[in-house]
């Protein structure tokens, strides 16, 4: 297969599109102000071809922060491409089109994987879309765009998770998640007097988590939302920890940017040699995967301002591109399989 990555820093889709030649599946990445007319230009260009889009950065050697970005797939790939509605209720109700789309698509858990753009709920979301997924053994990459709105085929949509199955004709595919976060000290909470619907968690160990939080790292309230770059919770999911990240403080409570339950035990992270960790991931990748044809990442939205604030964001993409044709999204949310995560970057790898 091949993977295409156009762009346009000033928002001109024909810019971005200029040399896309037969595409098999097409993602979008856009503006607030400019995605719904891109989502109609780039139907009219491309007629029946499927597609899905949000609203986020982009990026392949540079970011493209507030333009458009196209990332396309061809030769020698099939993919059907569609929504589930209602995620905020009921997205279950349309999970027969997510069945129909597995199967015209025809693939395995060798050749093919799903690859989505969330527009809010996303454990609900991941959690429904993992019954058809998971029996097949079809993994998921993806993540959630901004404004609550997403694309799929060349319809708008609010209250929707935009899929793609993708299947490679010609090798293998394989998805993977970074975590450059460790356990810091022996810091263990029980979460309690948590909010789902507002993402809310009230106390830890029984006193409010904002004074939990404060009394370990000594930061004032102001400094809490700079300081989840550097020490987020974590959430144990057996040997797997899946991070929290600190959306804003809520009196004495801390709203994040993942749902935490009561009973839920969480640790405290600090961040790791995220330099060191970004090389044995592509050593990883590239003894995996001796051939490579395209890899398709999401980046966190938070690891994109804390690598842009140590210097490291360009150099992080040069890194990437040893892996040979590298393009992804600036996420507000990271997808893999059925798990919603924080500061992580996911990625699915073309053989």
């Amino acid at each position: 297969m091949r993977q295409f990555f156009g762009m346009s820093q000033s928002g001109n889709l024909q810019e971005a599109v200029r040399g896309l030649a037969r595409p098999e599946f097409i993602m979008l990445m856009s503006n607030k102000a400019q995605f719904e007319d891109h989502v109609k230009q780039l139907e009219k260009l491309y007629p029946g071809i499927p597609s899905i889009g949000c609203i986020g950065m982009s990026y392949d050697t540079r970011v493209v922060e507030s333009g458009v970005g196209v990332v396309a797939f061809s030769e020698g790939v099939s993919a059907a491409a569609n929504v589930l509605e209602e995620v905020s209720t009921m997205p279950v109700k349309y999970i027969e089109r997510l069945e129909k789309d597995i199967a015209s698509v025809g693939g395995t858990s060798r050749d093919t994987v799903c690859i989505d753009f969330c527009a809010g709920n996303d454990a609900c979301a991941l959690t429904t879309m993992h019954t058809s997924l998971s029996p097949r053994g079809i993994s998921l990459v993806g993540g959630t765009g901004d404004d609550g709105r997403v694309s799929a085929n060349g319809q708008v949509y609010r209250d929707a998770v935009a899929y793609g199955i993708v299947r490679n004709h010609n090798g293998r595919v394989k998805t993977y998640k970074e975590n450059i976060y460790h356990p810091m000290g022996n810091y263990r909470f029980i979460a309690s007097q948590t909010d789902k619907s507002q993402y809310i968690l009230g106390a830890l160990d029984g006193k409010p988590a904002k004074q939990v939080y404060q009394s370990i790292l000594h930061v004032t309230d102001q400094e809490i939302l700079t300081q989840t770059f550097k020490n987020p919770f974590g959430k144990l999911n057996g040997e797997d920890i899946c991070i929290i990240s600190i959306k804003e403080v809520n009196g004495n409570a801390l709203a994040c940017f993942r749902q935490v339950n009561d009973s839920d035990v969480l640790i405290m992270l600090e961040l790791g040699d995220y330099k060191a960790i970004t090389r044995e991931t592509i050593r990883q990748i590239c003894q995996e995967f001796p051939r490579r044809s395209a890899v398709f990442s999401v980046n966190c939205l938070f690891r994109y301002k804390l690598f842009s604030e140590h210097g490291y964001m360009d150099e992080y993409l040069r890194e990437m591109k040893n892996l040979g044709s590298h393009a992804g999204l600036v996420g507000y949310g990271e997808h893999y399989n059925n798990r919603f995560v924080n500061q992580s970057m996911t990625c699915v790898v073309f053989e």
